[in-house]
């Protein structure tokens, strides 16, 4: 997938992830498109690494990939930030 494809991806998993993580983040679309790109890249990875699943292309598997992994960096920002 290209630049365009990620972000856009990024973007989608990000505000599914603010969705579906309980509470009130606050974020803009450009902190959330970013968390979603990191979300995407970390589920990726993680995904491959211990399941075999990855994010190959746009399909619902790598979306919820994405979404995990976005959750868990909004999960890793709130503890930060406290």
């Amino acid at each position: 997938m290209g630049i365009f494809s990620w972000a856009l991806f990024g973007l989608i998993a990000g505000a599914l992830a603010k969705w579906i993580y309980p509470g009130r983040q606050g974020y803009g679309i450009f902190k959330t498109m970013i968390i979603g790109i990191i979300g995407g890249v970390l589920g990726g990875w993680a995904g491959s690494t211990f399941f075999g699943v990855g994010t190959l292309g746009f399909d619902w598997r790598s979306l919820l990939v994405a979404v995990l992994g976005a959750m868990f960096v909004i999960w890793i920002w709130e503890r930060i930030r406290k």
